[in-house]
């Protein structure tokens, strides 16, 4: 009996597999409930969210939130990595061996999930009928802006970068490798579509969104990458005659979360704490996905934090070159930087001793203080204590420790900044005493005293203008852009004065190591060329 039945039960089976083979696409149906490109893009709702998911690509890790930051911040010569991942570590010293690593395959993934993104703005929005005509232009405008600012980012960490500006039309499509400087071109262009288009501020929950100022200033900040002094000036004079923008009164007013999207910000990616324990597993911001910064988690001091990132001990020693008017500390040094103030041979012998610098409530002595009275336990407390630690962006102000998602927004570009490169240009037109006031602007808030007019070279106001750019702005990203544009990564002699600085660059080859490798995966598809020396 039981051989009986199975042999019915094969034939059963085999009738059944007779009978639905025929329908070939029985298992191959479209799910009804998923969102396709013809049942989207229909009303304005539609192109507001669309234009929301592309600001979201800004807090991915490979954005904003975490890995651009040791991109930019630590591989320059003010930060390094002393990272037990050794890969990591690796990473900002210029020496990677796996082109497919973790931390630059993130950086490339998520620029081009943003550019995707935009492009399906760009591609769809167009379409929709009824839409209101001036939102509708300001969401396209919005769109390029944020294509152009991933690849101004792109170009600048991996050079000849593909110029995907579709979406695309299959699976296996492959967008033509741009020259640097046709990718340059093409931020500029975005750019320039977009400045007529983007309103001057928002209110409410569009607060955060791409401003007219916003566009100009990058525009203005692609000049000076290729050093179009005269077109940048135009764009930067623009912005500060706007009136708009002004410094906040306190400098550490743009790097805490009490005092974001100020009158001194020009662009923030935005960033809250208050959704924690998301998606964290390399794959970006979607519905589970926290949406809080994490360099300060990464940053922060020992005990605090991962302390993944620190400062090269020259910064401290350059922001203590000169006092205050009133002969005190540069106030941003203290906003800028975890540091022993009372180690005076390694930092000042001029400027008096004063309290122990407190770390998330905790005196730096006692937080490096060894757990014994052994030799080496001392030793190791000797060297901490020389140590010195990220400041800005931290969360000490009102935590004991980091928290891992960190509400204070990135101030991608701030108006301090703006007033800098625009004494920058114009010193490179020869232009130095209209260059002057503007720097006078940014020293006063730190209560330094004027410099004079008439008392410069272009040589001399440029390298004070070097020194403006350190004690304003390190930290915040846009020190790669410098070594860039002022060519201290192109010879000898500028790598000279950067290893000096900052012994990672004795891995620097000139040639090579101004970009990072291209990823290795889409290389070996034949999409791409390598980049030279890798």
């Amino acid at each position: 009996m039981k051989s009986a039945f199975l042999t019915r039960l094969g034939l059963a089976g085999a009738l059944l597999i007779s009978a639905t083979a025929c329908e070939k696409d029985l298992l191959d149906q479209v799910n009804p409930n998923l969102p396709t490109t013809e049942s989207s893009w229909k009303s304005s709702d539609d192109a507001v969210r669309a234009s929301t998911a592309t600001y979201a690509g800004l807090q991915g890790l490979g954005m904003y939130r975490r890995w651009l930051n040791f991109a930019f911040d630590l591989r320059d010569d003010t930060g390094f990595s002393q990272s037990p991942w050794g890969e990591l570590a690796d990473f900002t010293r210029f020496v990677q061996t796996n082109y497919n690593f973790e931390v630059s395959q993130n950086i490339w993934r998520d620029h081009y999930r943003t550019i995707y993104r935009c492009n399906q703005v760009l591609a769809y929005v167009p379409a929709i009928q009824g839409m209101d005509a001036t939102l509708q232009k300001r969401v396209l405008a919005e769109a390029r802006f944020l294509r152009a600012l991933s690849y101004f980012n792109l170009v600048s960490l991996y050079g000849n970068v593909p110029l995907a500006l579709a979406p695309p039309t299959s699976l296996d499509q492959v967008y033509p490798q741009g020259t640097e400087a046709e990718v340059w071109a093409q931020v500029i262009a975005d750019l320039q579509a977009a400045q007529p288009d983007l309103p001057t501020a928002y209110t409410g929950n569009d607060v955060g969104r791409a401003t007219k100022g916003a566009a100009t200033t990058l525009l203005g900040k692609a000049y000076m990458q290729n050093k179009r002094w005269a077109d940048a000036q135009a764009q930067f004079a623009q912005v500060i005659s706007s009136g708009t923008y002004r410094l906040t009164a306190d400098y550490t007013d743009n790097f805490r979360h009490t005092t974001e999207n100020n009158s001194e910000s020009i662009f923030e990616v935005q960033f809250t704490d208050e959704k924690k324990g998301g998606n964290d597993a390399g794959n970006g911001p979607d519905a589970t996905s926290s949406q809080g910064g994490q360099r300060s988690q990464f940053w922060g001091v020992p005990g605090a934090g991962f302390n993944d990132g620190e400062i090269r001990p020259w910064v401290v020693r350059e922001m203590l070159q000169e006092p205050t008017a009133a002969g005190q500390r540069d106030p941003r040094l203290a906003a800028t930087a975890f540091y022993n103030r009372r180690d005076q041979a390694q930092f000042s012998t001029t400027l008096p001793v004063d309290a122990d610098t407190l770390a998330y409530g905790i005196g730096f002595l006692n937080r490096t203080k060894p757990a014994d009275s052994k030799p080496e336990a001392i030793a190791v407390s000797v060297r901490n204590r020389a140590r010195v630690y990220w400041r800005k962006y931290a969360t000490d102000y009102y935590r004991t420790f980091e928290d891992f998602d960190s509400p204070i927004n990135h101030r991608v570009m701030r108006y301090a900044d703006v007033l800098l490169l625009q004494a920058e240009a114009l010193n490179e037109q020869g232009q130095m005493a209209a260059a002057i006031p503007l720097i006078n602007q940014v020293r006063q808030r730190a209560g330094l005293a004027p410099l004079s007019a008439g008392s410069f070279t272009q040589a001399s106001l440029r390298t004070q203008l070097m020194h403006e750019r350190v004690t304003e702005l390190t930290g915040e990203g846009v020190r790669w852009f410098d070594l860039q544009r002022w060519g201290l990564l192109d010879n000898q002699t500028g790598l000279n004065l950067l290893k000096a600085r900052d012994s990672d660059f004795n891995n620097f080859v000139i040639g090579k190591s101004r970009l990072l490798p291209l990823v290795q995966s889409d290389v070996d598809l034949g999409r791409l060329k390598q980049n030279p020396g890798w």
